[in-house]
């Protein structure tokens, strides 16, 4: 169904951890793609985003707000622990987050996953200007 009825998927299945599953929820989730001004309100949309309250002088990071579809959250979420598993190529998002997950101390994995998941809701880029995704992009080669 995903390949027939909405052929938009094969372009977030260029990243590794998005299956077609999770790329047919999220084109269903988000609908219509132009209706984002930024990519990056998308994770604001699905709920991944720490919540804030500030009061004087101080700002805590608090939870995320869950709001939104929980069931693609979930999945992003899963993608996001596939990511950062030892299964998957090496890639710039991978590096990004576990260099979260090192210096996060006890939560840092869980932040760490949170913080991927969030960065794979922008998938919408890809979705909007059927780009190529690079795994390794603005990352130099340890060759050179």
């Amino acid at each position: 169904m995903a390949e027939t009825k909405y052929p938009e998927t094969k372009l977030l299945h260029q990243v590794k951890g998005v299956g077609p599953l999770i790329a047919l929820t999220f084109v269903l989730t988000v609908g219509d793609p132009h209706r984002f001004a930024k990519s990056r309100t998308v994770g604001s949309y699905l709920g991944l985003r720490p919540r804030q309250r500030e009061s004087g002088s101080s700002a805590p990071q608090l939870r995320i707000s869950k709001a939104g579809n929980d069931h693609l959250r979930w999945l992003l979420i899963q993608a996001a622990h596939y990511i950062l598993g030892p299964l998957v190529p090496d890639s710039g998002l991978r590096r990004w987050g576990l260099g979260l997950a090192g210096k996060g101390g006890k939560s840092g994995k869980r932040k760490a996953v949170v913080a991927v998941a969030r960065k794979l809701a922008v998938l919408h880029r890809l979705w909007v200007t059927a780009e190529v995704y690079e795994p390794l992009y603005g990352i130099e080669s340890e060759a050179a």
